[in-house]
């Protein structure tokens, strides 16, 4: 028979948190957040500061009440039971004792018999119920997830802790995975050097708008007009970006494509699967290169040749910071209070909650307009 859960005294849990652990109670399950509180996106030292004590309460807020998703999410880094009549005894302040002199600290020979003990802390979850998901997570993914049919929608938008195989061919595997100073290292020196070119050849004077209607009436383009030029091209991108967000990633692909169902785990569907896979999360440069040379293409057939290329280095670079921007998103612990605080909490409530709202990511600035934005919570005082 399966062993049970294991008990912890609240004792143990202080120990532990003691030598910098993050151990959480809800009830009486005992969960252990230490890999994950630099990815909370309430900062880390929120989480820290709860550390030893019960979260029941603080996860149906406020300021925040925690989503289903949030709460299955939290179901796989339970390690066991805190042992009756301990799971209440630990006082919400304990953490403090972090910051006490020596003479006040925590029982040593509990800290001494938490660190011989290290394996008991191991998490027992298991992220996936292999037997019961939908798809075999023993193989790669992507040829599977057309066959979830109607099932499929649901299924992406319940997030786990765990990394994603694609394919078979471990030359593919490499190829879709990308670490994120990939992107900048690629496309910092092509923004640099085309905004050279850019410049340079507006310098010349050559450059007129609206020159191939008329000659009498065209406009110049100054070289002094480029940085306008190459703001214009990073707004142009904030508003690309949110559409191919909204329209193209988050298509609902139909319940009998196979096929489009799977070109929609490939494109988004795998990073809301599994939103904290550090090498999926910025686009590898040569599939980018293919989307990055369309728009080059497009600009060139609607600007006078050095305009096109002005607008698209401003778009380009607008697209670095995306990328850069999605990956802190996900990975930095942005300080309370500051504009990259606030969209790393947005941005979350979209990959939890809010699947179909939210979409700006760099910026909320489109969510306004196309009636997007995420709500603000409100929480009505209970009698």
């Amino acid at each position: 028979a399966a062993a049970g859960p294991r008990s912890f005294s609240a004792a143990e849990v202080r120990a532990r948190c003691a030598q910098g652990a993050c151990l959480v109670s809800c009830h009486r399950r005992l969960y252990d957040l230490s890999g994950f509180v630099r990815l909370h996106p309430g900062g880390e030292q929120l989480l820290r500061r709860r550390a030893g004590t019960d979260v029941s309460a603080a996860l149906d807020g406020p300021p925040h009440r925690h989503s289903a998703n949030a709460r299955r999410w939290l179901e796989q880094y339970y390690v066991g039971e805190m042992e009756p009549g301990d799971e209440q005894t630990t006082p919400p302040d304990w953490f403090s004792f972090s910051f006490q002199s020596p003479s006040e600290t925590v029982d040593e020979k509990v800290v001494d018999a938490a660190a011989q003990t290290p394996e008991q802390t191991d998490l027992c979850y298991k992220t996936v119920d292999v037997e019961k998901d939908l798809v075999d997570w023993q193989k790669p993914l992507l040829w599977q997830v057309g066959y979830l049919g109607e099932k499929y929608d649901e299924w992406v938008h319940q997030p786990v802790d765990r990394p994603i195989r694609l394919f078979h061919s471990d030359v593919l595997e490499f190829l879709s995975k990308t670490a994120w100073y990939v992107v900048f290292l690629v496309w910092t020196p092509v923004v640099l050097y085309l905004s050279w070119v850019s410049y340079t050849s507006l310098a010349q004077g050559n450059t007129r708008l609206f020159s191939s209607f008329t000659t009498e009436y065209s406009i110049p383009v100054h070289k002094y007009y480029f940085p306008f030029i190459f703001l214009l091209g990073m707004i142009l991108w904030s508003l690309l970006e949110y559409l191919i967000h909204r329209f193209v990633f988050h298509m609902k692909p139909p319940a009998n494509n196979y096929y489009l169902i799977t070109l929609h785990f490939l494109l988004h569907g795998q990073h809301h699967k599994s939103p904290f896979d550090s090498s999926r999360l910025v686009f590898p440069p040569v599939p980018a290169s293919l989307v990055i040379g369309f728009f080059y293409g497009v600009l060139r057939l609607l600007l006078p040749e050095v305009l096109g290329l002005s607008v698209f280095v401003g778009g380009l670079c607008g697209y670095v910071i995306y990328d850069m921007m999605h990956y802190y998103l996900h990975y930095g612990s942005p300080k309370k209070g500051t504009y990259l605080y606030g969209l790393k909490a947005y941005h979350v409530k979209h990959h939890f909650e809010h699947q179909k709202s939210g979409f700006g990511i760099s910026t909320r600035f489109w969510d306004y307009p196309f009636r997007t934005l995420i709500p603000e919570e409100t929480f009505k005082k209970e009698d």
